[in-house]
């Protein structure tokens, strides 16, 4: 791979993870009571053009 596919896709990564982070934060700090609770998580990716469909699933512990 190039050296500038590399690095667009580590600039769209590295937005990806900024803006979700800041999004689940800011969501955890609207939502009432969830300390000690945990939290099932999806992060679907898709790329147009390559039929690709990726998920990603976890857990967040609350604060």
């Amino acid at each position: 791979m190039s050296e500038d596919f590399n690095m667009s896709m580590r600039k769209f990564l590295k937005q990806v993870g900024v803006t979700s982070q800041q999004a689940i934060e800011e969501a955890m700090r609207k939502a009432k009571d969830t300390t000690g609770k945990s939290f099932e998580v999806k992060m679907v990716l898709t790329v147009d053009g390559i039929n690709l469909e990726h998920v990603v699933t976890g857990k967040i512990e609350g604060a």
